[in-house]
């Protein structure tokens, strides 16, 4: 069985979807790794340490020849893929939402592509998920990003020349990346508050000692949605949150947003006029800009400025923490591939739970049925 790490292509992608670590692991299974060359300079690994960690290193067209799985970060182009050879998988972080005729391209290819952030949100695949360890860090550099921006210190300080006021941090969306999110404004000293459409995180948000401020009077969610994430809210409700949240808003230093809805565009949650009656010099770092955007006036990639507040939107906020992300991307992908190990047959073989969940193609053909729903 031999896999291929391949070097990542895509703009600004700075991770890699193996380590020396998991290569020594998936060679303790019997697998053969093969790495391109180069493929993790930008996440501080070199060819050497692929090498003593069991690796072949070559180029792009040594790595694909013959190899059964193809490892990335994110979806390598279709046509970088030739000598690849028919049916084998493709895992990977594939976009499927975004980037459909690329998945129609690797169906036609006869690739088998399994999306790794289609992954059940269940117990036994919790160390697969990719969106969880990337949307972690996500969280925390966005705190990091916000107080890089801001003009002032986050925590409280009282000196003889008098009292420096704590950072009022508000949160919106309490998923993986806002309790990350929470919970480094508070070590970093800030008056954190956080806000969600679903009221069972009250109590995550109370936990790690921010104040939640939730819509009171008008039904929101009391569940999930599917897969643990948020679904579009009635018009009532969203009416009474963007009035709690204008109020709110007006009186924050920092505001992080990291609401998303999957196959869809980010919601909006702060309109322009909301900005507007943010104190000059205030931050809003918006983790959804990428999909649309949670904030009126962000540009995905750029930090602009609107009414004196500066809207942080980076891209692809994990690879700014590029060797930790590739760390935890790179265990996620060997957790998921040795769990379905078989000794006798010396590769995975996927369950119908978690292989109909993520596979997107097989046999020239899409076959996921969130595709073709």
């Amino acid at each position: 069985m031999k896999l291929a790490v391949l070097k990542e292509s895509a703009d600004g992608e700075r991770r890699v979807s193996a380590t020396p670590e998991t290569v020594r692991k998936f060679a303790g299974l019997g697998a053969e790794v093969s790495v391109e060359s180069g493929a993790g300079a930008t996440a501080s690994v070199s060819d050497e340490e692929y090498r003593a960690a069991g690796a072949a290193v070559g180029s792009r067209g040594e790595v694909l020849a013959g190899a059964d799985i193809i490892l990335g970060v994110q979806g390598p182009a279709p046509e970088s893929l030739a000598g690849a050879k028919p049916g084998a998988w493709l895992v990977a972080g594939l976009n499927p939402f975004g980037e459909r005729a690329r998945i129609d391209a690797y169906a036609a290819a006869g690739f088998e592509a399994l999306a790794m952030e289609f992954m059940p949100r269940i117990t036994r695949a919790q160390s697969m998920d990719i969106l969880s360890s990337q949307s972690n860090l996500a969280g925390y550099k966005a705190v990091l990003d916000a107080a890089a921006e801001y003009g002032r210190a986050f925590p409280m300080m009282m000196t003889a020349a008098g009292t420096v006021s704590a950072a009022k941090v508000f949160v919106m969306g309490v998923g993986v990346a806002g309790l990350q999110a929470i919970a480094t404004a508070r070590r970093l000293g800030a008056q954190v508050s956080a806000t969600d459409v679903r009221s069972a995180t009250k109590e995550q948000i109370l936990s790690l000692g921010a104040k939640p401020i939730f819509v009171e009077n008008v039904k929101g969610i009391e569940g999930e949605g599917s897969g643990g994430y948020a679904t579009e809210m009635s018009d009532e409700y969203k009416a009474a949150q963007a009035e709690l949240v204008s109020s709110h808003i007006a009186k924050q230093d920092i505001v992080i947003t990291t609401a998303l809805i999957p196959g869809r565009p980010a919601p909006r949650l702060i309109s322009d006029a909301q900005v507007a009656t943010m104190k000059a010099g205030s931050v809003i770092v918006d983790l959804a800009v990428e999909q649309g955007g949670n904030v009126e006036g962000a540009v995905a990639g750029q930090v602009v400025e609107r009414h004196g507040v500066k809207i942080v939107g980076h891209r692809n906020v994990p690879s700014r923490l590029a060797a930790d992300a590739s760390a935890l991307f790179a265990r996620n992908l060997f957790n998921f591939l040795s769990a379905f190990w078989d000794k006798e047959k010396g590769g995975p073989v996927l369950d119908e739970e978690i292989g109909d969940a993520i596979r997107l193609t097989k046999d020239g053909q899409v076959v996921n049925a969130r595709l073709l729903g």
